[in-house]
């Protein structure tokens, strides 16, 4: 039996990771294998660990991970923490694949585990560009550290074919959160504003604003600005909580201190879990803010993004989403046009760049074939116009 772990440390990449890990655990020829660290274990992040129990995937390894500082050394010595651990949970599991989602400082000390325990990587959107964050730098070392690839769109998949993988270790199969949408049970509206303790009022807004970790100031001054062309007066704002990058404390202090003042019109939950999320996605009027749920799945579900500031700089983009700079005017400029009919018209159409739903069988498919045994990886020297 061929033996599957996923490392996850937050609920993002988890809600992406859940209809693999569904794949792998419903077939006979598989063993699923969770490492479950970071936000997951921290009870001021919602503690979401409980989520995967909840969906029927025992944890097979905790690793923890001190993520109360979140300056520069404390998320370095927080990466060290995480790269013990997973060496130590990769010894005792033994693990045939290390599946890799994404592009957090976390998943960069799990490749190095593994790559140091002899224990081959599949890594999962791969090839993307994010200008805006440190996680672009991440990204492209976790996929060097890989051997297999499996990107969201094929340019991405081109791109990492440009950074010397070889072809057939690389696959377009499409963003696994399009599996997520195409399965979801919506949560009832009354639910939703139940769990939330809010009534839903228009224009509502879905808003997650995370740390920008190439600004000097993490981005605080840009979110400041996004509160600031909140604060109408009119209709309802569910946030979601910032992850825990670099500047993320006084980020969530202002949002809190932000829904405390107004709490009859704004709340924030730290994690809605991805049925939740997905669920209100259909019952906002935009999603707003920086993170790449705005990209990936706002689209699919059909309703407008506003994309704010450089952190999801070099992705795709769907017509329906608009991006703008980091001022309060600029902001409520992309809210209203957000809002208008004609745009409205645009996101009604659900066109997204990121494929169809199929990705977690795609993914596993490969998983369940790939050859084990090839762990040296040929560096695949691409010729260039230049050189012709």
């Amino acid at each position: 039996m061929r033996r599957i772990a996923f490392f996850t440390s937050t609920r993002a990449e988890y809600g992406l990771l859940r209809p693999l890990m569904a794949e792998v655990a419903a077939r006979p020829n598989l063993a699923l294998q969770v490492i479950a660290s970071g936000t997951h274990l921290s009870e001021a992040h919602g503690a979401t660990w409980r989520e995967i129990v909840a969906d029927g995937f025992p944890i097979a390894a905790r690793v923890e991970m001190a993520i109360a500082s979140d300056d520069s050394e404390g998320v370095a010595l927080s990466a060290a923490q995480v790269l013990s651990g997973v060496a130590s949970a990769l010894a005792r599991l033994r693990p045939d694949v290390l599946v890799l989602l994404g592009d957090r400082y976390e998943l960069l000390a799990a490749a190095q585990a593994a790559v140091l325990a002899r224990v081959p990587i599949a890594h999962i959107h791969g090839g993307e560009a994010t200008e805006g964050a440190i996680d672009e730098s991440i990204r492209h070392a976790v996929t060097k550290l890989s051997h297999w690839h499996f990107a969201a769109a094929e340019p991405y998949a081109e791109r990492i074919r440009q950074m010397g993988e070889a072809q057939d270790r690389v696959w377009n199969v499409g963003a696994p959160a399009m599996d997520n949408i195409a399965a979801l049970d919506p949560v009832p509206k009354d639910d939703l504003e139940r769990f939330l303790g809010l009534t839903l009022r228009a224009p509502a807004f879905l808003v997650t604003y995370h740390p920008v970790t190439l600004e000097e100031d993490g981005g605080l001054a840009a979110m400041q600005a996004l509160l600031a062309a909140l604060d109408t007066g009119a209709g309802s704002v569910v946030i979601t909580g910032a992850n825990a990058d670099p500047g993320a404390n006084a980020i969530r202090a202002s949002l809190q201190a932000f829904a405390d003042e107004r709490p009859d019109r704004v709340v924030l939950v730290e994690s809605l879990g991805a049925r939740r999320y997905l669920s209100l996605m259909r019952h906002v009027d935009a999603v707003v803010g920086n993170s790449s749920s705005g990209l990936l799945e706002a689209p699919a579900v059909g309703v407008p993004t506003v994309d704010i500031g450089p952190r999801q700089q070099g992705r795709l983009r769907a017509p329906s989403v608009l991006h703008c700079g980091e001022s309060a005017a600029e902001i409520r400029q992309a809210l209203d046009t957000a809002l208008s009919a004609g745009h409205r018209a645009i996101a009604a159409r659900r066109e997204s760049p990121y494929g169809r739903p199929g990705a977690a069988r795609r993914i596993v498919d490969q998983l369940s074939t790939v050859n084990l045994a090839a762990r040296a990886k040929p560096f695949v020297d691409r010729r260039c116009a230049a050189d012709a």
